[in-house]
Parts: structure tokens; C-alpha cells; sequence
């Protein structure tokens, strides 16, 4: 992505902010369909619960949304693009652990993504009980076909409906804000509940007031979003919209605190203040608006999830799956596997807790985990990269650790309400612990060698006219980093065996760059004309397409006269038109040999039951089936011990 059209850099345009209203608020802009409803419940209405209440919302926003993610975080942008899995991309060579924190944080995240489409969609939906006449309404089927329709349309893009989304959006946050002012005129004293000492006797005097933080937190659940979609609007850009959005939001919460306060009776009974608040003659119009809202909400978490999976793939965190391109809008994929995820996991959440009351008690959990998270690698990038003072950062970290401490001791009464939610969080963290570090065990087995000691035996193979010829141009992909070196199985794939000839050797490297862009190469020939090595960089948000990279690489070559060969260029001939090139995918797998440890065992096994699971390698590189050859080697971890074994003697009856 441009630097100059995002991040840093982001000219501020209406353009530009209307983009940012409708790509990034849905989830912390939607919050006020259920946050007030779940601090007061059914608990009796006094100006204890309702002005605490909406004061640690205000603070919450304030500390929490405003201070941390709008000032400090925004300040971690890679190359404009923002996100836990750029962020660690900026940080992780500080401290080799900070991968855990960042598999947390991305398990999380991503589980948000199972409850925030359903509880967003269906506190709005549930607003038609309201309409003379609907008040019995079955919404659970309304919400499920909705939320269906929206994972089906992801495979055709959203481009086409994408430039609605900024309009919608303000219409949202205009209504927010004058339904929130009329109210606020009616009872103005509500501003009262600015004062944190509201705060203070709710956490501290109010019975049990501190639990109430886990309804509080749902206000400032949409933080996260604010930071991941830094690179498709920038940071000016969200700065300068945060502050008409807060304003909305929080004009609204105290509007529907005032309605609380002088509606006249003594419970709530299930009302939601939302909506009470409107004028009949708007019901159908707030909840269409409303509904609206929610579904572009749903839309940018969707979105989200999609874009987190492609980094995480990247980064070495999860395994490659399929992913597509269903527009020719840079940067918007589609990924079959995790949209079945969470259509699945969206569906299952509405018919299990039916309500969006009862989706309140388990919402949260998750993202206070995220948030802890982020702070920990943010404290890195402001020490490491900043080069702020560290006692500093040590304050902020202590202040917002206190913060989110409290948010998470809060929302630990949730687990009972969603017990099952765990099995799908420990699924995603185990997948990314697994790839991560089996990985890492599975490059530990890697031996390099210096590819020029071979060059000269690569020269020789190449002009021995007696053994056949495997290939015009003969590729390998390779992980050395250095100019000069090869992995140790190259070398004994092209020379073992049956020995493969080629007229020239290419040794491929993707780097996989920390900027999230990057797409450049450089070429070292170690023989003229024979053995060349190419290194290209790709940013981690890039999708490789290896194959194409090598065919524009090899045209430029030879246009530019650096590749002098005496046959065509691309091995073509005058009976096929096809370019003769020859990918060799080398693969591991366990091999029998091996004795492992408990820890060992699973992790290695679980590695290569994912790899399989996963997409080829060839796939996931970008190489056409018809051009690759797959090879399969042993990988030797932990060698049986020694087997003795015993001849006996054949005794001639």
C-alpha cells in the first residue's frame, strides 16, 4: 500500500474521513444498543448505579480509547499498517518470548470475531418487539438469515456496497447524537455523572459494584479495531474522526442515562434505553438505521479477521490456507476456511444464548486479553523503537495495567456463561503455539551449505551432455538468507540419485519483510548464465505469487541482456511455446527413526497434521501445479536408540 494514501502520511480529506467512519467504528460505535441495558439490568434504577455507571464509561473512553489506542498506540504504525501482528513485527527482536503474548493476543482477537456480529445485529433486531403488532416476533430466525447473507456475499467483495458504508455511518452517529442531546435537555443534571467520583462510589460503595466493570468494559470493546485498521484510513484520519464519534457516543450514553433517571419507574424490565428513547413514529426508521449499523460492524470485523489470518500465515503463526482476491481493491482478500469459521461460530452463538441480554454475560472476555496484550509489545515500541524513558513507560504500563487488570478480574464472572467459548480460543491458540514453534524445531534441523564450493560441480552437471536432461531452467525455493548459501537437501536432491541437469540453477529466497508492502528483488549470479540466486522481498501483507515473481524476473533479465543464453530464453522451442521451468518443492515428514518426548511428540505431530490439513506448499507459494516436483525427505528429530539385534543360528533338524 502507498505510504502517501495511509498511515503517517494520510492527507485528511472528506474523503478520506468519511472513509474512516464507515471502515472503522462499527464495533465500538455500535456499543451503545446494549451498554446501558447491561450495567443496569434488573438491579432497582438510583442515581448510584446509573451516574456511576456512565462515569467509568466516560473514563473508560477517556484512559482506555482515547489515551492508549488514539495517542499512544497509533504511534506503532509499520509502514502505515497497524495491527498486533505489525506491531510484533516492529518488536519481536527485542525479546525472543514476545511471540506468546502476540499468540494471545491474536487468539483473542479473533475470537471476538465469533460474538460481536450476533450480539451487534441482534440487540438491533430485537428493537421490532417494539412495533405495535411484532411485539411476539421470532428475531433469532431474522438475525441467523441475516448474519448468513453476510458471510455468503464475502466471496463477491464488498467494493460495490463498501462506499455506503461512510454515509450510513454518519447517519448513525448524527442519530446518536441527537437522540442523546433531547434527552439530555430533559434532564440535564445527568453531566453530573462526569465527576469520577460517581465512578468511585459505584466500583466502591454500590453492592458488588465492581462486577458491574464487565458491563462497562463493552463500551471500549471496539478499541482494538482502531489500531488494526490503521493502514486503511491513517492515523490523522482516525484521530481527527475519534473526536466526532466520542462525542456522539458519549452524548448518547448520557441521554440514555437520563431517560433512566426520569422515565419514571423503578426497574428497567428488560426495556433497552436505546430504543425506549426514540419517538414511536422513528421506531422503524432508528431500527433500520440501527440494523444498518450493525451489519457494517459485523462487515469490518469479518474483514478484520480475514486480514489477521493472512498476517498471521506471514509471520509463520498459522498454517497457509486458501485465499483469495475477490476485487481489484488492493488489500481485500477472502479466505474460504475462516469464513466457514465464523459463520459456523456466529450461528452457533445466536441459537445457544438466543438474546443479545444474555450474549452481554459472556461478551468481553475475550478482547481484555487482547488489550493486555497489545500494551505489553506497546511498552517495547515505546522503549526500543521511541527511545521514550523507561521509567515513563513504566508508569503507563502500571497505569494501564490497573486499568485492564480490573476490566479482566471483572469479566472472569463471565466464564460461566461461556464455557464453551473456550474450546474454540484454545483451539486457535494451540494451532498458532503449534505452527510457531514447530516451526521453529523444523528450521533447527536445517543445515546450510556455501553454495559456491558446488558451483563449479553444478557448471560440470550442467554441460555433461550424458545424463538427461531434467529441466531448462531447474528452481528451487530456499530459506538461506545469505547470498551464498543453500540448504544442505538442495544439494543433495539436484546431485543424489539420479542426478538433475538443467541448463540453468535458480535458487529462489522469499523474505518476508517487516513492512507490510514490500515487493522488490536482487539477483547474485554465482556462474554466469548457471547458477544464480534470487532474493525477493515480500511485505507480510502480500500474498506471494512466486512463480509470476520468477517469469517477470527471468523477461527482465533478459531484456536487460544480464542473461545471455544461446537458446531461447525461457527454454521454449519451436514444437512447444510452453516455458521449460521446473520448480522442486522439497517436504518433510516424521520419520519412522524417531523417539520422542511427551512434549516433543505432540508438538511435532501436531505440526505435520496441520501441514497436511493446510494448503501445499506449491499453493501457497504461488507455483502451478504442472511446473512443480514434490520430493519428500525424512526428518530426523530424535534418533531411535541403538537396536541390538540377536542372530540365531539355523539348526538342521
Amino acid at each position: 500500500m502507498d505510504k502517501n494514501k495511509s498511515g503517517v502520511n494520510g492527507k485528511v480529506t472528506a474523503a478520506s474521513l468519511l472513509v474512516a467512519l464507515g471502515i472503522i467504528y462499527g464495533d465500538i460505535g455500535t456499543s451503545p444498543l446494549y451498554v446501558l441495558k447491561a450495567i443496569v439490568g434488573d438491579k432497582p434504577i438510583q442515581e448510584t448505579l446509573v451516574f456511576g455507571g456512565i462515569s467509568c464509561v466516560f473514563w473508560t473512553l477517556v484512559l482506555q480509547t482515547t489515551i492508549k489506542y488514539i495517542w499512544l498506540t497509533l504511534k506503532a504504525d509499520n509502514e502505515g499498517e497497524g495491527g498486533i501482528f505489525s506491531l510484533y513485527a516492529l518488536v519481536r527482536k527485542y525479546n525472543r518470548y514476545l511471540a506468546i503474548p502476540t499468540i494471545l493476543g491474536a487468539t483473542t482477537l479473533l475470537a471476538d470475531g465469533i460474538i460481536t456480529p450476533p450480539i451487534s445485529v441482534a440487540s438491533a433486531i430485537e428493537g421490532l418487539t417494539l412495533l405495535k403488532g411484532l411485539e411476539e416476533i421470532p428475531t433469532i430466525p431474522i438475525v441467523v438469515v441475516i448474519l448468513s447473507l453476510l458471510f455468503f456475499f464475502q466471496r463477491f467483495g464488498t467494493q460495490k456496497v463498501g462506499s455506503v458504508f461512510g454515509p450510513v455511518m454518519v447517519i448513525w452517529f448524527t442519530m446518536l447524537f441527537t437522540m442523546g442531546l433531547i434527552q439530555i435537555l430533559h434532564f440535564p443534571t445527568v453531566i453530573k455523572a462526569l465527576n469520577p467520583k460517581y465512578a468511585y462510589q459505584l466500583l466502591v460503595e454500590y453492592p458488588l459494584g465492581f462486577w458491574l466493570l464487565g458491563s462497562v468494559f463493552l463500551a471500549t470493546t471496539g478499541a482494538e479495531a482502531l489500531y488494526s485498521d490503521l493502514g486503511h484510513c491513517g492515523r490523522k484520519n482516525i484521530r481527527i474522526t475519534w473526536a466526532f464519534v466520542k462525542t456522539t457516543l458519549l452524548v448518547n450514553y448520557f441521554g440514555q442515562a437520563a431517560w433512566i433517571m426520569h422515565q419514571g419507574q423503578a426497574y428497567l424490565n428488560g426495556r433497552n434505553p436505546f430504543f425506549e428513547m426514540m419517538p414511536s413514529w422513528f421506531l422503524i426508521v432508528g431500527i433500520t438505521i440501527a440494523t444498518a449499523a450493525t451489519i457494517i460492524a459485523s462487515q469490518a470485523l469479518i474483514s478484520g479477521s480475514y486480514t489477521l489470518i493472512s498476517e498471521a500465515m506471514n509471520l509463520n503463526f498459522w498454517p497457509r490456507v486458501a485465499v483469495r482476491q475477490p476485487s481489484e481493491q488492493k488489500g481485500q482478500i477472502y479466505i474460504p476456511s475462516v469464513n466457514n469459521i465464523l459463520w459456523v461460530g456466529c450461528i452457533a452463538m445466536i441459537l445457544y444464548f438466543k438474546s443479545s441480554t444474555h450474549m452481554e454475560a459472556a461478551y468481553g472476555f475475550s478482547i481484555t486479553i487482547t488489550m493486555m496484550m497489545t500494551t505489553v509489545l506497546l511498552s517495547y515500541f515505546l522503549v526500543y523503537k521511541l527511545k521514550w524513558n523507561k521509567l515513563l513507560v513504566l508508569g503507563l504500563l502500571l497505569l494501564f495495567a490497573l486499568v485492564e487488570t480490573s476490566f479482566f478480574t471483572a469479566n472472569i464472572a463471565k466464564i460461566k456463561e461461556r464455557w464453551m467459548f473456550l474450546f474454540f480460543e484454545l483451539f486457535i491458540f494451540l494451532t498458532m503455539y503449534v505452527w510457531f514453534y514447530a516451526r521453529k524445531i523444523n528450521n533447527r534441523f536445517t543445515q546450510f551449505v556455501d553454495l559456491g564450493k558446488h558451483a563449479p560441480q553444478l557448471y560440470e552437471l550442467s554441460m555433461d551432455d550424458e545424463i538427461p536432461k531434467f529441466a531448462t531452467h531447474l528452481i528451487y525455493l530456499t530459506k538461506a538468507n545469505k547470498r551464498h548459501q543453500v540448504e544442505e537437501k538442495i544439494i543433495n536432491s539436484i546431485f543424489s540419485k539420479k542426478p538433475k541437469r538443467a541448463d540453468v540453477y535458480w535458487f529462489l529466497h522469499i523474505n518476508r519483510t517487516e513492512q507490510p508492502y514490500t515487493l522488490s528483488y536482487n539477483v547474485s549470479e554465482l556462474v554466469d548464465d548457471k547458477v544464480i540466486k534470487i532474493n525477493i522481498n515480500v511485505g507480510f501483507r502480500i500474498q506471494p505469487k512466486t512463480e509470476l515473481y520468477f517469469k517477470r524476473i527471468v523477461q527482465e533479465l533478459v531484456a536487460q541482456k544480464e542473461l545471455n543464453l544461446h537458446i531461447r530464453a525461457d527454454g521454449s522451442t519451436k514444437y512447444n511455446a510452453e516455458p521449460d521451468f521446473k520448480f522442486v518443492v522439497i517436504e518433510k515428514f516424521l520419520s519412522v527413526e524417531n523417539e520422542f518426548n511427551l512434549k516433543e511428540g505432540l508438538l511435532l505431530n501436531s505440526y505435520f497434521f496441520l501441514k497436511h490439513l493446510g494448503l501445499s506448499d506449491e499453493s501457497a507459494f504461488g507455483l502451478d501445479k504442472s511446473d512443480v516436483v514434490v520430493e519428500q525427505i525424512p526428518l530426523i528429530y530424535q534418533p531411535a536408540n541403538s537396536i541390538e539385534l540377536t542372530r540365531e543360528k539355523y539348526v538342521i533338524e
